[in-house]
């Protein structure tokens, strides 16, 4: 039987997506009696982080042991084991990778209107409890501002979605450091 190391979201409250919604902890091996099928049945995981977070339901991440059958998608894959190696709460290390992300995307596209690097410093603030839901509103609602008078330049739309995609890669090593980091692996 082969195995494989992926990534899995839970809900906030440690418990599975759908029912029978089963509570989630570390070392647990769940198993399916069937056969596996990509988005049907089975328990499902991502090779890569920033794929599993396509499809969290929360901010719980699982590191996961995979085994069993096991049916291999494009961006996921589902197997009749996932046994959980560690698990943690990814809340603020995803806010934190999206500050990052958003300040790659606003270099790679050359803007530099305070306005999107006021929102993304509101971010941080507001993680850490300095700002309230209001304030970090009122720099969202900037930088959407400065955001829509970028994109009246469609040169400037099409530089951020190849940049964008070129970033991928690179996006997903940062969220997986981090994740790792949280699991004490890193």
């Amino acid at each position: 039987m082969s195995t494989v190391e992926a990534w899995h979201f839970l809900r906030d409250d440690n418990c599975l997506q759908f029912a029978p919604y089963t509570k989630v902890e570390v070392g647990q091996t769940l198993v399916f009696d069937g056969e596996p099928v990509l988005c049907e049945q089975g328990y499902h995981a991502s090779l890569r982080a920033i794929d599993a977070l396509r499809y969290a339901p929360g901010a719980i991440i699982c590191r996961a042991r995979m085994g069993g059958t096991i049916v291999h998608g494009d961006d996921k894959l589902v197997a009749t084991e996932r046994t959980v190696l560690w698990m943690a709460d990814a809340t603020n290390t995803l806010h934190e990778c999206a500050c990052q992300f958003a300040e790659e995307a606003l270099r790679g596209v050359k803007v530099d209107d305070p306005r999107s690097h006021a929102a993304i410093d509101a971010k941080r603030k507001w993680v850490r409890g300095e700002i309230t839901d209001a304030e970090l509103a009122a720099a969202r609602d900037a930088a959407w501002a400065a955001a829509a008078a970028a994109a009246a330049a469609w040169d400037v739309a099409w530089v951020a979605r190849d940049a964008a995609a070129a970033a991928w890669d690179a996006q997903n090593t940062i969220l997986e450091r981090e994740l790792m980091k949280l699991g004490g692996t890193a």
